[in-house]
């Protein structure tokens, strides 16, 4: 071979200093939150009005965000019978995991039991109806069909005006599929939508420079409200959940790298931000954005990124049916119960539908727990010794979200390679670092390519 024909690899991107990172100043708010909390509680619990700032401004985006990309992604796809094949695909992929979830639960639940020698204050039991009643404002999970029929909207308003991402998606795809219809006859409006997607991006840049303050009042409000003292009451509990996690994150990236040739480890790497910015404020609303654009960079089709992802906070969460079995049998335990193999799949199905519709509910956990202890069955367990677990519900959010986001990226992975829609080398070149092509679009008024522009705070090029 001359050596003329010989290709040296791409240079990486020069990294910027350690001490100019997100990554840097997230691990420093949520460290400097937990000392707060634990040394000042009062002032530590007076920082939660930071974090909910910061998650009302990323909030209020959502849904425009939303609706943009969906839009965009089914026009320039045009092909109705594509969307509807994204769609079902995405909702087997859920149903599948979600199950292996809740069975994977149970068995760590069995194996470990972390409700064995949990001494249970019978005061807390006498009070804890009232008590799961407070955290929950007395709602009530939605009924299958409740919540299917929830997914449409009173009006297009109300979807936005309500922050319901379901709905917004819901209309989202109506409208995706009349541009498709409409072609060329509405080349405007796909611009106007196009260039709006590009305004709200450019402001998800601005709010997340302030992430790191965000996730120092959260921290600081979560150890400062209910102390480090919890840790050690749930310390079996809270350990069981974690290695719980751990071990399904490995089993996410065993499927990750089957199905579509991700290696999730550099994939975290790539999301290490937003993955921080989740755990700090408890939350995967607030990266959604950033989300669904590193997604889309990194290979997936701005089509089922858009379909899958808001989809999937609804129907795919994986860290909160892990947590919900695993919790059922820690009541169990800790009320000496010996559920029978019946009953836990009992269980299992109960919490196959209930998870379901618990996005959005307030205390959605314990209502799901309580009805899954009401249809056991059984005498022995109480539907008030769900309170039990509300000293240690906040401190397990940092697993449900972990899992939930990383869950839901695995998911489009896998169904963007399930339709042909992952572009392989530009993930393998994104994920290692590598500079890559900025992603083009087609411009509605010329039909030519178009190469969108640097969105303040998205990758362009690597990590």
């Amino acid at each position: 071979m001359t050596a003329d024909l010989i290709v040296p690899p791409a240079p990486r991107r020069a990294r910027r200093p350690w001490f100019r990172s997100m990554f840097f100043w997230l691990v420093l708010a949520i460290v400097a939150g937990i000392v707060l909390g634990a040394v000042w509680p009062d002032v530590g619990s007076s920082m939660k009005p930071l974090a909910d700032g910061f998650i009302k401004l990323i909030k209020m985006l959502i849904a425009p965000i939303i609706f943009c990309t969906v839009v965009l992604g089914i026009a320039h796809v045009g092909d109705m019978r594509a969307v509807g094949r994204i769609g079902v695909k995405a909702l087997i992929y859920f149903e599948v995991i979600t199950t292996f979830a809740l069975l994977f639960g149970l068995a760590v639940g069995n194996i470990v039991k972390p409700g064995n020698g949990f001494k249970i204050d019978a005061e807390t039991l006498a009070t804890g109806a009232d008590a799961v009643a407070e955290k929950t404002g007395d709602g009530e999970l939605p009924h299958t069909v409740d919540f299917l029929l929830n997914i449409i909207p009173t009006s297009a308003i109300s979807a936005f005006a309500e922050n319901q991402l379901l709905q917004v998606l819901f209309f989202a795809v109506l409208f995706g599929l009349a541009l498709a219809k409409l072609g060329q006859r509405a080349p405007v409006v796909i611009s106007v939508i196009d260039q709006s997607s590009h305004v709200f991006f450019t402001m998800i840049g601005w709010i997340m420079k302030i992430a790191p303050l965000g996730a120092f009042g959260a921290m600081a409000y979560i150890i400062g409200q209910y102390g480090l003292s919890s840790l050690a009451s749930y310390g079996k509990l809270i350990a069981c959940c974690y290695l719980a996690a751990v071990l399904f994150i490995l089993v996410l990236a065993a499927v990750v790298r089957v199905f579509a040739g991700v290696n999730l480890w550099k994939f975290l790497v790539y999301i290490k931000d937003e993955l921080f910015i989740a755990l700090g404020t408890a939350s995967t609303e607030v990266v959604l954005p950033r989300i669904m654009s590193k997604l889309s960079f990194a290979g997936c089709s701005p089509t089922v990124t858009g379909l899958v992802v808001p989809t999937g906070y609804s129907f795919n969460l994986d860290g909160a049916t892990l947590y919900l079995s695993i919790c059922v049998l820690f009541l169990a335990q800790a009320m000496g119960v010996d559920l029978s193999l019946g009953e836990q799949l009992t269980a299992v199905l109960v919490l196959m539908l209930t998870s379901k519709g618990m996005a959005g509910v307030p205390g959605s956990s314990f209502l799901a727990l309580s009805a899954t202890v009401a249809a056991i069955g059984h005498g022995a367990i109480p539907v008030a010794a769900v309170a039990l677990l509300l000293g240690a519900d906040r401190i397990m959010d940092s697993m449900r979200v972990s899992v939930n986001l990383i869950g839901n990226c695995v998911a489009t992975f896998v169904v963007a390679n399930w339709e042909g829609e992952l572009d392989r080398e530009r993930m393998r070149l994104v994920l290692d670092g590598r500079p890559v092509p900025p992603l083009e679009t087609v411009d509605a008024l010329t039909g030519r390519p178009e190469i969108l522009p640097e969105e303040e705070g998205l990758p362009r090029v690597g990590v």
